[in-house]
């Protein structure tokens, strides 16, 4: 589904200088049709009361979603933008890493569909989201 050629390392150096960087979301696996990336749970994705913030669970979410979509599309000259998300918070997480993948519902020719389940260390679900990315073309 991706491109040959697509790697974590890569993934990593596209995103310096972003918010993907900024909260220190680290790309870990290109699968066949998935992707996986990781997260601290650090000052900087925790809320005042010390769990992870529900809305870093979103940016992971979205960074998956919307990186996945992507590199599906933009060697046909498209680009995906997100038209709508949604996240369901199921146990909160203190410390160590959330792990989000990315996997494909539908993938359409003016439409995807994403689901990114978050896990903690242990494999307990934390959040799951579903992104509708709207693919474009680049004129």
């Amino acid at each position: 589904m991706f491109p040959k050629g697509i790697t974590p390392e890569g993934l990593n150096e596209f995103s310096i200088n972003t918010l993907v960087s900024h909260i220190d979301i680290e790309f870990t696996e290109v699968g066949d049709d998935y992707l996986i990336a990781k997260m601290p749970v650090s000052e900087k994705t925790k809320q005042p009361m010390g769990l992870l913030h529900g809305g870093a669970s979103v940016a992971l979410a979205e960074t998956l979603g919307s990186v996945a979509a992507s590199l599906i599309v933009t060697p046909k000259g498209q680009f995906a933008v997100g038209l709508e998300i949604n996240a369901n918070h199921i146990k909160s997480a203190r410390e160590g890493y959330v792990y989000g993948k990315a996997t494909p519902l539908h993938v359409g020719r003016s439409t995807h569909l994403w689901e990114i389940r978050i896990t903690n260390e242990a494999g307990d679900l934390v959040a799951i989201s579903k992104i509708t990315m709207a693919i474009l073309d680049k004129k």
